[in-house]
């Protein structure tokens, strides 16, 4: 994952800065457990386990005299386990704990120089005091036990704060993103440092009605300034979500993912039409192309993240120009007019310039043979589709309506696009020089492993 340069200072607040409640764990060896490992807990700055034979150096007792009362501990939910059989990184409470039952058998059976102990929430929730954390509502939660890798959901529009600022680095890959602040306004007096923020990571989550939300770890929300973590939090999103799979498992399960977005799917058949064109002794396709893998795609090549009549048309306005805009009209050479010619009610014959997307349409009509155009067909009817909403908005008086219906629309119109690209580069595929050239295609994108949510 790309890391920005800029770094923030961390939010946590320090031991001396502290407070807990004046409620305490009785005076008993369990209680002094407690008290011990919540004190370390709360004062690690990352809310970082204790090691098991940290802990009985503390205490100043044997791991054998202490085990029986951590078993009673972990019985009532008070403290909890993790070693590296549970987690790989268990020196923090990335996903949360396993059944109690499990934990117990490997208070035995885990090596103990890499079994860490922890505070849990129940015991957590009688001695945090909300008051050292105002304004830091996911820092509380942190402090309150929730595990760091533990997600909470937005609505899109949040993003547009960032997005729309020119002050930070805002990068949207469809699946997941990062925000930063640009390192010209970073420790600048241009601009106040609650605003200096970076967010590491962001996904994106779905309710069981498909609808899309901005998705944030804890650990990253908790790093945000206090008035940042109040934007977020007038935001946050109630109801159950679920984790677009892919972010789920590259950041929990180390597993890269098994696919892309349609918008990389859609840059990636773009580059490959460019290639198949070189290949074929011609100038570009397209004129421009945006890396490989959508790279270097522009930031509004993604879902919308307010569902209004603008955004959707500020979407159609860039895939068309990103399309028929972008045709190259060299790559066609001499093989069909460039020209029409229409006759006016006086007689007299004007010449006009003809469409890219005609021009394309008619080349390819020429140079192929095939005895069903209608994949084409569609294809090229989703494109002129681009073309027509496109030209649509200058007619609009009022574009300020908002509407859940322009997600499931701009999914249906960039779903049309992708398909047309596809359906192109399958047809010069088979132009003799090409298969010369064994031109190779990604896996992922041959299988169709694209995510169009």
């Amino acid at each position: 994952m790309i890391k920005p340069k800029a770094t923030v200072k961390s939010t946590v607040p320090t031991a001396t800065s502290r407070r807990h409640r004046a409620a305490k764990p009785k005076d008993t060896r369990a209680g002094r457990l407690l008290k011990e490992l919540t004190s370390f807990y709360l004062d690690s700055g990352d809310f970082n386990g204790l090691r098991v034979h940290q802990l009985a150096e503390r205490l100043g007792q044997s791991w054998r005299e202490i085990k029986p009362i951590a078993a009673a501990l972990i019985k009532k939910e008070l403290i909890g386990i993790l070693d590296e059989k549970s987690d790989v990184n268990p020196a923090i409470l990335r996903v949360g704990f396993e059944p109690k039952e499990t934990q117990l058998r490997k208070l035995d059976d885990s090596i103990l120089k890499h079994t860490f102990v922890y505070p849990r929430l129940n015991h957590l929730k009688s001695v945090v005091d909300p008051s050292n954390y105002t304004r830091r509502p996911y820092l509380l939660e942190l402090a309150l036990g929730h595990p760091q890798f533990s997600f909470r959901s937005f609505d899109l529009s949040v993003l547009e704060f960032y997005r729309n600022d020119p002050r930070y680095t805002y990068e949207n890959r469809d699946i997941d993103g990062l925000i930063s602040i640009r390192d010209e306004f970073y420790k600048s007096d241009q601009m106040e440092e609650k605003d200096q923020i970076l967010l590491e990571s962001f996904g994106f989550s779905f309710d069981k009605n498909l609808n899309r939300a901005v998705a944030v770890f804890l650990r990253y929300l908790a790093r945000l300034s206090p008035e940042h973590q109040q934007i977020w939090k007038t935001k946050e999103l109630t109801g159950k979500y679920s984790l677009h799979p892919d972010y789920l498992n590259y950041t929990i399960i180390g597993d890269w993912g098994q696919g892309a977005s349609i918008y990389v799917a859609f840059c990636t058949e773009m580059h490959l039409l460019n290639v198949m064109a070189d290949a074929m002794g011609r100038a570009p396709l397209f004129r421009q192309t945006f890396g490989p893998y959508g790279e270097n795609k522009p930031t509004r090549f993604t879902s919308l993240v307010r569902p209004t009549l603008e955004e959707f048309n500020q979407f159609a306005l860039l895939l068309d120009k990103m399309t028929s805009d972008n045709i190259n009209k060299d790559f066609f050479q001499k093989d069909v007019s460039m020209e029409t010619e229409e006759q006016r009610a006086d007689g007299k014959i004007i010449v006009r310039p003809k469409g890219t997307l005609n021009i394309l349409n008619k080349w390819l009509r020429y140079y192929f043979r095939t005895s069903d155009w209608q994949p084409w067909d569609k294809a090229f009817k989703s494109l002129k589709e681009v073309r027509r909403l496109r030209q649509q908005p200058a007619h609009a008086v009022d574009e300020n309506i908002f509407d859940q219906k322009y997600v499931k629309d701009q999914r249906w119109l960039v779903i049309g696009a992708y398909t047309a690209l596809r359906t192109l580069r399958l047809m010069l595929a088979r132009d003799p020089k090409v298969k010369d050239a064994h031109i190779e295609i990604p896996d992922w994108l041959e299988k169709g492993l694209i995510w169009t949510l």
